[in-house]
């Protein structure tokens, strides 16, 4: 199965800039297709999971912390629809966050931050390393977001459910050869 990537801290306020499509291109011997600005990508021709990191960190032209997932388990999030229960609004933007391994929360789900009055973040749900949540646009909601490593005691990158999808379509859109991982 096709692998996802997900890179962290990347064209964040004009810091650790790269351009995804010229990065995919400097990988296309592994068909990879870029998602967005954020530093997400499909792996069409994924070879083992270590080979691929060390060629991706290789064209990288910083440090970065990687997160690879199995397509599979992508395709699983959008079947089991982990937003179902929330109600969709304007306002309100749902959210994976992906952890770099499985992480240790003692926190009851769900939680929200600031703890206190209006929310800005509100963590619902968290299985394996996907966290999920919904946020409101806001100048601290990128503060809160930053909390989930701390809840979780590891790094996270997050993106929005759109991208999620985004990466579901082309996993199901195209043909992927099974590599080991």
């Amino acid at each position: 199965m096709a692998l996802v990537v997900f890179l962290r801290g990347v064209n964040v306020g004009g810091h650790r800039t790269v351009r995804p499509n010229i990065l995919a291109k400097k990988l296309s011997d592994y068909g990879v297709v870029n998602v967005g600005a954020a530093g997400t990508f499909v792996v069409r021709k994924p070879s083992p999971k270590a080979t691929f990191r060390a060629a991706l960190l290789r064209k990288l032209p910083f440090e970065a912390e990687v997160m690879l997932c199995d397509g599979r388990d992508l395709i699983r999030l959008e079947n089991e629809n982990p937003f179902a229960a929330e109600p969709s609004r304007p306002d309100i933007v749902r959210f994976v966050s992906v952890l770099s391994r499985a992480g240790s929360s003692r926190a009851t789900l769900p939680i929200t931050f600031p703890p206190d009055g209006d929310w800005l973040v509100r963590v619902i749900a968290s299985e394996n390393r996907f966290v999920f949540g919904v946020y409101r646009c806001h100048m601290k909601t990128i503060g809160y977001l930053g909390r989930i490593d701390k809840l979780f005691g590891v790094p996270a990158t997050t993106r929005i459910w759109n991208t999620i999808l985004a990466v579901v379509r082309i996993l199901k859109d195209h043909p992927f050869a099974f590599g080991d991982s």
